[in-house]
């Protein structure tokens, strides 16, 4: 069952992302939207598995591992400012608007809090390819837009902490927030002094390919280390690949991942985003699934926008850095599920949740084309 499904994910998603750039948008826009053809929604042909979204969580996490190795760690630091200005920006107005909402819809006001904390949650994977096609991906657009989804992670996850912990989660604030601190410190040391020392030393083992498996090795190392103190597992991959990007160790891993990673775990995970999507039982939500979606890509779009405006950026570009926030991807999936488990979240809204999420995905990439394509930095 599983090698049928790659076959089919891997001629679709090869033949949609090729469709999708003769139609002059990115080609993960074509994979995105393939996947929802194949899944249960429309054709059946491929259903998710454990295997498939074990395959996918690997995609994902070599995605963020590459753009870590392809950051300019001196651009980063330079765009600092920028980033912090927008990740908390484009965390107040989602998170209003979302609160608002659930006010509106009569919600318990701890549940109207989550529903506004899982509007400001932002995955940069899906913007990460778009910057890579674009020829973005280093430029302070793109450092900026990497830096504030870190920010943006670390905020929201702190802020659910909190609210959890009050509304009568069994939660404790301050270890949470002690090992996010822990996390964030022990990863900067260790990619400081000791990544250059494990990829000298495991690089000359008498065995083949030991370059990349060193670098495979740190990568899901972070990815693992960064999930069980409460940060996302990309953020830890991203950290990852910025520690190997200034050794010398660097072009040859990128060679590699690149290869492995395209070739098969980054069309899965592509793919199985729109496979996951199952719309029967939603017929009579659709309205809330479009205001909502409306809510959830004008609100990010205009606060991180507004966030990179006031840090300089001409409005053009800033509109481009909104839109590569927009996306929710697997950040806001993994809050809906945790929301869900602590009843913030009933079984219809997590279904709503999760339609809107694909929806804010597969916008992402035309946005970002629309403002980012040929414009320099303002």
């Amino acid at each position: 069952m599983l090698i049928y499904q790659l076959v089919i994910i891997l001629i679709a998603s090869k033949l949609a992302g090729h469709l999708s750039v003769r139609l002059g948008q990115p080609s993960v826009l074509g994979k995105l939207l393939v996947g929802i053809l194949l899944g249960p929604t429309v054709l059946g042909l491929i259903t998710e598995t454990d295997v498939l979204t074990e395959l996918s969580k690997i995609g994902v996490i070599l995605l963020m591992f590459i753009a870590g190795l392809e950051t300019d760690l001196e651009e980063f630091k330079r765009t600092g400012k920028s980033a912090a200005s927008v990740g908390i920006a484009g965390i107040i107005l989602p998170f209003g608007l979302g609160y608002l909402t659930g006010y509106w819809l009569d919600l318990p006001n701890f549940e109207a809090i989550f529903l506004g904390l899982l509007l400001s949650a932002t995955s940069v994977s899906i913007s990460v390819q778009a910057l890579k096609e674009m020829g973005k991906l280093k430029s302070r657009e793109g450092s900026t837009i990497l830096g504030a989804a870190v920010i943006d992670d670390v905020l929201v996850i702190i802020a659910l902490a909190f609210v959890m912990s009050f509304s009568g989660g069994d939660v404790n604030l301050g270890l949470i927030i002690l090992k996010k601190g822990l996390f964030f410190a022990i990863a900067i040391l260790f990619g400081w002094f000791a990544v250059p020392w494990f990829l000298k030393r495991f690089s000359s083992l008498r065995v083949t390919e030991t370059v990349i498996s060193a670098g495979l090795v740190l990568c899901f190392s972070y990815a693992y280390f960064a999930e069980y103190t409460g940060v996302a597992d990309i953020i830890g991959a991203y950290i990852a690949g910025v520690a190997i990007s200034v050794t010398d160790y660097k072009h040859e891993i990128f060679e590699k991942v690149e290869s492995i990673s395209y070739s098969i775990f980054v069309p899965v995970f592509f793919t199985s985003i729109g496979v996951s999507v199952e719309l029967s039982g939603l017929s009579g939500q659709y309205g809330l699934i479009v205001g909502l979606s409306l809510i959830a890509i004008i609100s990010k779009l205009a606060g991180a926008a507004v966030g990179a405006k006031l840090s300089g950026f001409s409005w053009r570009p800033a509109l481009g850095i909104g839109s590569a926030m927009v996306s929710r991807g697997e950040v806001a999936l993994i809050i809906a599920a945790i929301g869900l488990d602590a009843a913030l979240l009933n079984k219809s809204m997590f279904a709503v949740i999760v339609v809107v999420v694909l929806v804010t995905t597969i916008v992402t990439p035309p946005l970002m084309k629309l403002f980012l394509k040929g414009e320099a930095a303002g």
